[in-house]
């Protein structure tokens, strides 16, 4: 599905990314785990198309189709999304006035018509049942005035609604008590799928206690330098990240 060849990206001429390889399949969880400073939400960024980065160096495959020229807007219609670390605020925008805007501006990219009205409503009805959500959360504007917590379940609605290939989750139990957090995890594994795929990027190892990871790669200095399965964020939590910088300078 994705596959990331030797990527380089930059701002401001500052190198952030210096040769990333990753490959992720249909049905896969990666988590992408670091310190503060290398790279993680660079690495979300480029993938989703923020064109604040230079990619200087490199591919980004999906599906075997480069779409490293594509906007952001062409990457979100062909299947990938990314929930932000700190959502905006839209007032006077209702959260299902959102969402159907997107899904619709999604099915003109693809050259299909408007969803029917009575789809739309039955297939909000049925993500948000799916998510324990109130039917009066979704009439409010979007973000305005919600906890951290409703940020988190309105992007995951999102997800659940615009149904992606590939979902990145960025930092996304940043400022999370645990009971939101258990919400947001509930949401993305209900929505795991063999055709999707998720990257999970992280501080914290306890967010892959609900969210269990296929694989967990280590992004050090703009580069993922040791890859492993969910023990490795284990290993990480009780260790820290400096027996790995010390095995890099090895």
């Amino acid at each position: 599905m994705l596959q990331i060849k030797n990527l380089h990206a930059s701002v401001e001429d500052k190198d952030i990314l210096k040769g990333i390889d990753l490959h992720v399949k249909p049905g896969e969880v990666h988590a992408i785990m670091g310190p503060n400073g290398s790279g993680k939400s660079t690495f979300a960024s480029v993938i989703a198309g923020n064109e604040d980065f230079d990619v200087t160096q490199g591919d980004v495959l999906l599906d075997g189709e480069d779409i490293n020229e594509l906007d952001p807007e062409e990457r979100a219609h062909k299947g990938i999304f990314l929930s932000f670390q700190y959502p905006v605020e839209i007032p006077g925008v209702t959260v299902t006035n959102f969402i159907k805007t997107a899904i619709n501006e999604t099915r003109k990219a693809q050259g299909m018509e408007d969803m029917p009205a009575g789809e739309m409503l039955k297939k909000i009805k049925e993500k948000a049942d799916l998510l324990d959500i109130d039917r009066k959360f979704l009439s409010r504007s979007l973000n305005e005035g919600f906890s951290g917590g409703e940020k988190k379940r309105n992007e995951i609605f999102q997800m659940a609604m615009m149904e992606p290939k590939l979902a990145i989750l960025d930092e996304t139990d940043s400022g999370l008590d645990i009971d939101a957090l258990k919400i947001v995890a509930n949401g993305v594994n209900k929505l795991r799928s063999p055709e999707n795929a998720v990257i999970v990027i992280t501080h914290y190892q306890r967010l892959l206690d609900y969210i269990v990871p296929d694989f967990v790669h280590v992004l050090l200095d703009g580069k993922i330098v040791k890859s492993g399965t969910k023990e490795l964020a284990y290993e990480l939590e009780e260790k820290g990240y400096d027996w790995i910088k010390e095995e890099v300078k090895a």
